[in-house]
């Protein structure tokens, strides 16, 4: 059933981007922009595309979490109970315990679900993170228990071999390294909670909060790790990159300029895994009508469950808190995106206190996360700036 489903929302999403390019190559062809019916028609479209885009994603994951618990499942008796991370926000919420620091374990690849197995809160958050912004997916992240200054040295230059004579004494050639030093910002919030909903046997507080930590941490961190300025604060990697292309048409990008920018990063980046464009939503729509000279499009969006759209054959990762295109705005960048090294210190730390807001007859729950970001190589990872005419 959901291989079916998948497949149609497939065929409808490419039945939709011919549509799309229908609408573009016949006002191209006329030498003329989109009339204003058109303009609705291709937006409609865009939007339908990531719809579909969105339910084929939501079925993926739950495929893959159902694969996990019949393996998790398989050929295990339980020999004993064990008090889960969502037990203890559960004991938190009943005033049983008043603080708690969840660990992050393992890596941060999305493990579990809420309605199959058991997943631990914090995995929960991070995954409910990810929804809203692609930096703790795409970066490379490091955990740590606490958080003195983590030196992550880089490698700046190889070593390299030369032609030697017979007998001759061969070069010395040392690879060169230098570093950079991630230290650990607090991003915190409160969330107060009415004593009827924590008491009201039917409602699930932990996926509550875990809902509410995830999303506004998710913004948050995202967008610290985007555009962060680097002074106490990350440097997000739209802040650390160097500029690539700087663009020449007032409020817009050719698709010149995105093939320049590919080729303004390091070589051997461009054949990584994980390389790939950070883009806005409106440079995504703008990305989208662009030909390159055979008139091909330079944009493709996905077809298969298991890989996102993409943009002269690289992935495109739509991020929120990345610039919307215009005057001297880096509305994109492209190249090996896990050269933005993430550090996340200490877990997630969750308190509950009934004093402050107890004339409101309210429990205050404050999250706390600490984490910082930078890019380790500049030649990696470059921007495209707007003209600023």
């Amino acid at each position: 059933m959901s291989q079916s489903f998948i497949k149609a929302q497939a065929e409808a999403r490419a039945k939709a981007w011919e549509e799309a390019k229908a609408l573009l190559d016949s006002a191209a062809a006329e030498k003329r922009d989109l009339t204003a019916e058109e303009q609705d028609k291709f937006d409609r479209i865009n939007a339908d595309l990531d719809e579909r885009a969105a339910a084929i994603e939501t079925i993926r994951k739950a495929e893959e979490r159902e694969a996990k618990a019949a393996a998790a499942t398989s050929g295990f008796e339980v020999s004993e109970v064990t008090k889960s991370d969502y037990d203890i926000v559960r004991s938190l919420a009943r005033g049983e315990i008043r603080s708690h620091a969840f660990e992050t374990r393992g890596t941060l690849t999305p493990s579990g679900s809420s309605g199959l197995v058991p997943q631990s809160f914090v995995a929960r958050v991070y995954d409910l993170a990810r929804e809203v912004g692609p930096m703790l997916d795409v970066s490379e992240v490091f955990q740590t228990q606490s958080g003195e200054d983590l030196k992550i040295p880089t490698l700046t230059a190889y070593s390299t071999a030369g032609l030697e004579a017979v007998g001759a004494e061969i070069d010395e050639s040392e690879p060169t390294f230098s570093s950079i030093t991630l230290g650990a910002y607090k991003y915190a919030f409160l969330v107060p909670v009415a004593r009827e909903l924590i008491e009201d046997g039917g409602v699930d507080i932990a996926e509550v909060l875990a809902r509410q930590a995830g999303n506004a941490i998710g913004y948050a961190v995202n967008a610290a790790l985007t555009t962060g300025t680097g002074s106490s604060q990350p440097n997000g990697i739209m802040t650390a990159a160097g500029t690539g292309v700087n663009g020449t048409v007032a409020g817009g990008f050719t698709a010149d300029e995105i093939i320049d920018l590919v080729y303004s990063v390091d070589g051997a980046v461009r054949r990584l895994p994980g390389t790939g464009f950070l883009m806005s939503p409106s440079a995504i729509k703008a990305a989208r009508k662009l030909k390159d000279a055979e008139g091909q499009y330079l944009f493709q969006p996905a077809l298969t469950a298991a890989t996102p759209d993409v943009l002269m054959g690289y992935p495109v990762f739509e991020n929120p808190a990345v610039a919307a295109v215009g005057s001297a705005a880096a509305s994109f960048g492209f190249g090996y995106l896990p050269s933005y090294k993430v550090r996340l210190a200490g877990g997630l730390k969750v308190d509950r206190s009934d004093d402050f807001k107890f004339a409101n007859d309210l429990s205050v729950f404050r999250f706390l996360i600490r984490v910082d970001g930078n890019l380790s190589h500049q030649e990696h990872f470059k921007i495209f700036k707007g003209s600023a005419a």
